[in-house]
């Protein structure tokens, strides 16, 4: 039997929640889920595909966007176990080790994906504002250093968070609100001052998120005025259209985790429904949408996925 007062009891395992209200629906509701999971997994893979077997798309823009569906792969391959686990066969226990491993990828490829973004937006700022330019400074040594450089960022960014949360004493309910362990849920399961840890993950957020998001916007800002210096009205809508599949990745990540982070900080009396909403949107629909937008808005992608289709039909 579970004691929510036992501190060593919720230091072995926590408990994690499916949809409030709706648990004598989980079996149906894992049809939906299952579907966007396997989706999201067969998108983000046929963009990886695509990519590496044409020569063509061996380009800092698509080496790029390569770096993005790894990043939603890693976010879905993330959250799937446990969620499908409590859809599937309502298990829902999950010890406190792999509890700490799954907050720790889903943060860090949730920040890899808004760092990926952001040098997206680098990537078509070079290359709308500086078009004579674009090969000599965005070289393939230069984007694998920014690669590298995002994904240690981002590891070794939410690294201490969780190692400092980790050794603090968990007394409280053993009970987390969502299908996955996140460490703005986790937090609040400690009996011990939390103020380092909070102030911590803030200044990781700002750091991140907040300055991505403020970096993306100044770069769409130089941007948009390089394209209303462009003559012809043809050439401004096709400079502006290279740019459409980035500004739907952008809003669909970011437009969910500001709703989420707002939803934890200041709704501690709105429905657990809304958290929880929240949370899949953020978590779920960027790796589903992500592999959807750039077949269909990048022609190369979606020539090389029409090759794929056409080839197995052809088999």
């Amino acid at each position: 039997m579970w004691s929510s007062n036992s501190s060593s009891t919720c230091c072995s395992a926590f408990l994690l929640m499916g949809i409030p209200g709706l648990e004598a629906a989980h079996v149906w509701l894992s049809i939906p889920f299952t579907c966007i999971y396997i989706a999201s997994l067969v998108g983000n893979c046929t963009i990886l595909f695509v990519i590496r077997t044409d020569p063509s798309l061996h380009k800092p823009m698509y080496c790029l966007l390569a770096m993005l569906a790894i990043s939603d792969l890693g976010l879905s391959l993330s959250t799937m176990p446990t969620v499908m686990s409590i859809f599937w066969v309502n298990y829902r226990e999950i010890s406190f080790d792999a509890c700490f491993a799954q907050g720790y990828f889903i943060h860090s490829f949730s920040f890899l994906e808004s760092s990926v973004l952001l040098a997206m937006a680098f990537d078509r700022y070079v290359a709308i504002c500086y078009p004579l330019r674009y090969s000599s400074i965005l070289t393939s040594a230069r984007i694998g250093r920014i690669g590298l450089a995002a994904l240690c960022r981002c590891l070794l960014g939410v690294l201490p968070s969780l190692f400092l949360l980790r050794r603090l004493p968990f007394c409280r309910s053993h009970v987390l609100s969502h299908a996955y362990c996140l460490h703005q849920d986790l937090i609040k399961l400690v009996c011990a001052d939390v103020t380092f840890n909070s102030m911590y993950g803030l200044a990781m957020v700002i750091l991140t998120v907040v300055l991505d998001q403020l970096l993306i916007f100044s770069s769409y800002v130089m941007i948009c005025k390089t394209i209303l210096s462009i003559a012809s009205q043809k050439e401004r809508l096709k400079a502006l259209n290279n740019c459409l599949s980035h500004i739907l990745a952008v809003l669909i990540l970011y437009i969910p985790m500001v709703g989420l982070s707002m939803v934890h900080r200041f709704g501690k009396h709105a429905s657990p429904l809304v958290h929880v909403l929240m949370a899949n949107i953020y978590l779920l629909v960027p790796p589903l949408l992500n592999p959807i937008i750039y077949s269909i808005k990048t022609k190369q992608i979606r020539r090389g996925v029409l090759k794929i289709l056409t080839s197995r039909k052809s088999f």
